[in-house]
């Protein structure tokens, strides 16, 4: 130090951007509004996400008590069942950047029309998931692996599934929706009475309580849908008959979609269900590559995967919170407090990546024993939860910023060439090579399957920081269907 100045120009930069004048801005939002918003947003999102879990949970753990086989059969047959989760939330959480951005430029009957489109594609795309579950779940699970006991396992899980996707998708891409105009606590409830429905269920099937024969997996496949009926049911029966703040009744998914609206949701929406699609359909050649390595590499995963969903759920509450919060706030065309409000969800994703990594370390071994499971499937778990350990940090970023800032503000064509190229072109060619020419050890491999997390994060940051990321919605003239520009 000299004259009061740093020795070095990099210190004063890296002072100055801990400060966030490299940002033009404080870090941290300073307005208590902000953060009171965000809490009554993400905490029904967290309290859902961690019954969803709970069901998750539920259903490993019981299925786990039977041994190898049930628990990576449900867990790859759940792998196709995902892949339709996942479109659901791309579908929703395209139609989710219109509905917000056109609740907060108070443009109600945009949202009805939206939302009427949205469950019209989502029930067509589940009718034709239903069908490939239910005439062909043996050769969906032999994409997966080829060890014939876990195929037949998966195949009786996946034949039972098949009626489910159509009450979930319909309440999914719903309670997306309905979180962008201030309905956020219902999915909580409707996921409290799926998680009762799951557990009660499991108990009662999967070991043949109460009378009824013991069906194994068969009986968490069916405990499943039953939970999925509840909360479908529960979920339409407010929206339609008792929700007075959105006020979408039937008559509005029988009416004819304005031109306008299909128009902003291919421009909008689209890129959002391609790019989760894509995602997807990598992470399934991810898990066909771990599906490969044998069933205590796949039990591991899903083992993995359960203390993942739990260390994070407040990463994808944040996500939510951030996504609805963007969309509104560029709706009224607040583009600098938008830009304020992303930083801000920047360092809060930090910050909670940090806390997941310290909670993940610490649960790792009470899990892992939890499991009635091999010692190499224990040993392999452990590693595996070492590694994540690590990633979860930048899980944390890319997450917040992919499917909450950034989307929120309508910059989905980018962020769907964010998720192919990182994916397709990092993970999945260095994880196969990984696995099977260079025989790494298995947490090295999971590594190099979930490095994209670190390379999206870093891109998006740049992203955020250039402020090229804010594009609002047009809306809808409601008079003659016309296009009213931003």
């Amino acid at each position: 130090m000299a004259n009061g100045k740093s020795i070095s120009p990099l210190v004063d930069g890296y002072r100055g951007w801990i400060r966030g004048e490299a940002w033009g801005m404080g870090l941290l939002a300073k307005d208590r509004d902000f953060y009171r918003t965000a809490l009554m947003i993400a905490l029904p999102v967290v309290a859902q996400q961690t019954i969803n879990i709970g069901v998750n949970l539920a259903d490993t753990v019981m299925l786990g008590s039977l041994g190898e086989i049930p628990i990576s059969g449900s867990a790859l047959a759940n792998q196709f069942f995902f892949i339709f989760n996942v479109l659901c939330l791309g579908m929703g959480g395209g139609a989710a950047v219109m509905t917000g951005q056109y609740w907060g430029a108070e443009d109600r009957p945009s949202v009805h029309k939206t939302l009427a489109l949205l469950l019209r594609i989502c029930a067509v795309v589940a009718l034709v998931f239903s069908a490939l579950a239910f005439f062909f779940p043996t050769q969906i699970m032999s994409l997966y692996t080829n060890e014939l006991a876990v195929i037949e396992s998966g195949a009786r899980y996946l034949k039972i599934m098949a009626f489910a996707f159509l009450f979930h998708g319909l309440n999914l891409t719903s309670i997306i929706v309905l979180r962008t105009v201030g309905l956020a606590r219902l999915g909580f409830y409707t996921s409290c009475i799926s998680f009762l429905c799951n557990v009660f269920f499991n108990w009662v099937f999967i070991f043949g309580n109460l009378g009824v024969p013991r069906l194994e997996i068969a009986g968490a496949a069916l405990a499943t849908l039953i939970a999925r009926i509840a909360e479908f049911s529960i979920t339409f029966g407010y929206m339609l008959f008792f929700d007075d703040r959105m006020r979408f009744r039937f008559k509005h998914f029988l009416a004819k979609v304005d031109r306008v609206i299909i128009q902003q949701f291919i421009h909008t929406a689209v890129p959002v269900i391609i790019s989760d699609g894509l995602l997807i359909l990598g992470g399934n050649a991810l898990a066909m590559i771990m599906g490969r390595m044998g069933k205590e590499m796949v039990a591991a995963n899903t083992i993995t995967t359960v203390t993942v969903q739990l260390s994070t759920v407040f990463i994808m509450g944040l996500a939510s919170t951030s996504s609805v919060m963007t969309a509104n706030t560029v709706g009224r065309g607040d583009y600098e407090q938008a830009q304020e409000q992303g930083v801000t969800f920047l360092v809060l994703s930090i910050i909670i990546g940090g806390l997941g990594c310290i909670l993940i370390n610490l649960l790792k071994p009470h899990i892992v024993n939890f499991y009635n499971v091999t010692l190499e499937t224990k040993a392999i778990a452990t590693q595996l939860m070492t590694v994540v350990g690590f990633m979860v940090i930048f899980q944390a970023i890319q997450s917040v910023m992919t499917k909450g800032v950034l989307r929120g503000g309508g910059d989905t064509r980018f962020l769907m060439v964010a998720d192919v190229l990182f994916l397709w072109v990092s993970s999945i060619p260095l994880g196969y090579l990984a696995a099977f020419v260079w025989k790494l050890p298995p947490y090295i491999v999971f590594f190099f399957l979930r490095i994209d997390h670190i390379a999206k994060s870093i891109w998006c940051i740049f992203r955020l920081r250039s402020e090229k990321w804010i594009k609002k919605v047009s809306r809808v003239n409601h008079v003659d269907g016309s296009r009213i520009s931003a």
